[in-house]
Parts: C-alpha cells; structure tokens; sequence
C-alpha cells in the first residue's frame, strides 16, 4: 500500500505558503490543499449572502449549505469556480474575521482533515501544523518581512488590475497579522517542531529546494 503522508505549511499572509505548497505538490505529484482560500470563499460567500457573521443562526444557516472544493487549481465554492474573486484585500479581511469564530474554523478544519486522511496532500495556512494535522510527518513554517510580503502582495494585486497603492497594502498586511496572532482561536504560530525559513530573500526555486531536502 502507498504510503500516505502530510506536509503541513503555515506562516502568515505574503510568506509565500501557496506559491511554494503549490509547487510542492507539482513536483512531489500530490494534491495541494489551498486553506486559505477556503476562508476566503467562505468570506466572499457571507458578503454576496450579506448575512451577519456574528449571528449564530444566520452563520451556521450558510456552514450548512456550503460546499468548498478543489479541482486542478481551481476553487469551488458550491460548485462556482470563484478562483479569481477571493484575492481582493476586502475578502482578505472577511477571511480573517470568519477564521476567529470557532464554528467556521470547526467545520472547514473537518474538510481538511477528511481530504488528508486517504490521500498525500501539502497543505498551507496558520494552523495545519498547530490544528489540522499536528502529527504531520513534515511541518514548516515560513516568513518574511512585512514590506517584502506586502511588496508581495502589492504586485499580485497590480497584475491583476486592482487599484491599490503599497501603503494601503502594508496597513492591511500589519493590520492582518495582529488579528491572526491574537485571535482567540487557533491563533497564528510556529507549531514546536515546525522549520521556520524565512523568506525574505529567497526566491520560489530557492525555498522549493530547501524543503524537498527536506522531505523523505
């Protein structure tokens, strides 16, 4: 029988996490789990909605009748590909917001738990080492400066037509890491037997390597 076995990538917004999981998975020929962007869906899915994410009844109403899935890079939010609406740093927030309330992160942690549990799977965010998979074979945990990660972010933004400037990007990027890190639940942070690399000064190729040699 194949053997199955996660790697578990956390770190905070701009790290790198997605890139480099994403590229991962390409060279390992395994699946790559986006948790982010599971927040993110469910974030954008509460602002189309226009319900109150703080209304108890209203929240697990729409849990209830949400469906976060992947295909071949692709994000489906109850089967719509919303891939490129989740990016914006509106959504960004929301995602922030929704992951500190216990019964979002309760019923997206079980998706990703069953998705792990039969098949090899990478996956990155701020509790898969600490949460999800705490018995993960392999656990890292990257960072950057917070100019570099919003430099990051900046350009991602810009590529895609977003009017935004660097500032504004930075404020929210600041803004993001103190709610993540001092959230109530599951808050953002190095798992004790995680590798931190940071990655301010490193490339894609540069970051891939080093965790390959890392890996089995």
């Amino acid at each position: 029988m194949e053997k199955i076995y996660q790697i578990a990538i956390d770190g905070p917004a701009g790290s790198g996490k997605s890139t480099i999981a994403k590229a991962l998975a390409k060279e390992l020929d395994i699946d790559y789990i986006d948790t982010g962007a599971m927040y993110r869906a469910f974030g954008y899915k509460i602002r189309e909605k226009g319900i109150d994410m703080h209304n108890p009844a209203e929240l697990r109403e729409l849990l209830d009748s949400t469906d976060i899935d992947f295909d071949h890079g692709k994000t489906l939010l109850d089967g719509t590909d919303v891939s490129g609406l989740i990016r914006t740093p509106e959504v960004s927030m929301l995602a922030s917001d929704c992951s500190a309330i216990a019964e979002v992160r309760q019923k997206l942690v079980k998706l990703q738990q069953a998705m792990g549990e039969t098949k090899s799977v990478v996956m990155d965010g701020r509790d898969i080492g600490t949460v999800v998979f705490p018995n993960a074979q392999y656990k890292f945990f990257l960072t950057a400066s917070s100019e570099e990660r919003a430099r990051r972010r900046f350009a991602e933004l810009t590529a895609k037509g977003e009017k935004t400037t660097f500032e504004e990007v930075l404020e929210d990027m600041v803004k993001r890491d103190t709610q993540d890190t001092t959230r109530k639940v599951t808050p953002l942070r190095k798992a004790d037997d995680a590798l931190e690399v940071d990655t301010t000064s490193m490339n894609i190729e540069q970051v891939t390597d080093f965790i390959l040699s890392r890996i089995g």
